[in-house]
């Protein structure tokens, strides 16, 4: 890794998108500060494993605050580009192994392998109507929550929401009574032999119930079962499913009067290339009109919530990349933002509040859209 971490030389492509209109790197236009660039990240990476830099609690917070959106890698002129999210996730496997990590990331780790969610709360916190779902026994689809749609409020809203379409469409599915993390930020934290041991009792599981079919709420657990050594099963985003039903006619859409726009959540977008389809949704409802932000789909600005920030928040701040985007999505005058991640719907309403911007925008989840228009 070392050869090839010396090729980056810091050209600078990296930190925007295609159109150089702002900086896209979450962290660099957070702090703009070279050494939070994903090029100087990679050189304070090369120092540290060539003995050139000690490590340190800014080295420490340097290399663990890319949420690892991947604009980077969209944006790097270098035939290496697909490598550089390796490389930092190489470098902070490193750091894991030798005990060096952040005490908020080693906190969130210890919380994922004790309680199975990294806010390290009990199972009896989770959302009260799990308790009223049919659990999974072989069933067309199994619905994947994973630790957002359990445990925190937004993620809680937006599963629901997706529930009660399934439901309007006579869909077949059930849930786990006990779910395993799927491990995807685990894996960005670099703590791989976690990620490893999550998807191998996510894989038994689904063996074991004869899961054929698998929908997910986050695009975060779609990325992570996409990377399972060995999946044999269908794995989509919720938004293909709403897509496909709408299609077959199987859900009856309603006028909706209102103007919408849609951020791509990094891990639908930039990391799997779906960036259509939530689109499709929004425009196949009567009356909603959907207009563009400045910076959409593959230049899409990332809410920063990726690779665990959305705990441990190491962006945050007058210009956090949360507050950053909802203020590019006011500015195309737009009523509604929509969202497809769990995560990003709680990072956007947060900044929505912060900014004193309640009443003027709204962040609605696509599958609570398309409820609100269901006949």
């Amino acid at each position: 890794m070392m050869l090839e971490l010396h090729r980056c030389f810091r050209c600078g492509w990296c930190k925007y998108p295609s159109g150089f209109e702002d900086y896209n790197c979450p962290s660099y236009a957070r702090f703009r500060f070279e050494s939070y660039s994903p090029g100087g990240r990679l050189w304070l990476m090369r120092g540290w494993l060539n003995g050139e830099l000690d490590w340190s609690d800014r080295l420490s917070q340097i290399i663990f605050s890319c949420v690892a959106c991947k604009n980077c890698v969209e944006n790097c002129r270098m035939d290496f580009r697909e490598e550089i999210l390796d490389w930092i996730i190489s470098a902070r496997s490193k750091a894991v192994e030798r005990g060096l990590v952040p005490p908020k990331v080693r906190d969130f780790l210890e919380n994922l392998m004790k309680y199975g969610n990294p806010w390290g709360l009990p199972k009896s916190k989770q959302a009260s109507w799990l308790g009223e779902m049919e659990r999974f026994s072989g069933q067309d689809f199994l619905v994947y929550l994973g630790c957002e749609c359990r445990y925190e409020e937004r993620g809680t809203e937006m599963a629901w929401n997706v529930i009660e379409i399934l439901k309007k469409a006579g869909i077949s599915f059930g849930v786990l009574d006990d779910e395993s993390c799927d491990g995807n930020e685990v894996l960005m934290l670099g703590e791989r032999g976690l990620f490893e041991e999550l998807a191998s009792k996510n894989l038994q599981k689904f063996r074991e119930l004869g899961v054929k079919r698998i929908v997910t709420i986050s695009p975060h657990a779609y990325n992570a079962m996409k990377k399972y050594a060995g999946i044999k099963f269908e794995i989509m985003h919720f938004t293909q499913l709403l897509l496909d039903l709408i299609r077959k006619g199987k859900l009856s859409l309603s006028k909706l009067d209102s103007t919408v726009t849609y951020h791509d959540p990094c891990f639908l977008g930039r990391h799997n290339r779906i960036y259509e389809d939530p689109r499709k949704i929004l425009r196949a409802v009567p009356g909603l009109k959907l207009v563009e932000m400045r910076r959409n789909r593959e230049n899409a600005f990332c809410c920063g919530g990726g690779s665990g920030n959305f705990v441990f928040d190491f962006l945050s701040g007058s210009d956090s990349p949360a507050r950053l985007r909802i203020r590019e999505a006011l500015d195309t005058n737009a009523e509604i933002l929509a969202v497809a991640c769990p995560i990003c719907k709680a990072m956007l309403e947060d900044a929505t509040k912060t900014e004193g911007l309640e009443g003027k925008i709204e962040v609605r989840d696509i599958a609570e859209i398309v409820l609100s228009s269901a006949k």
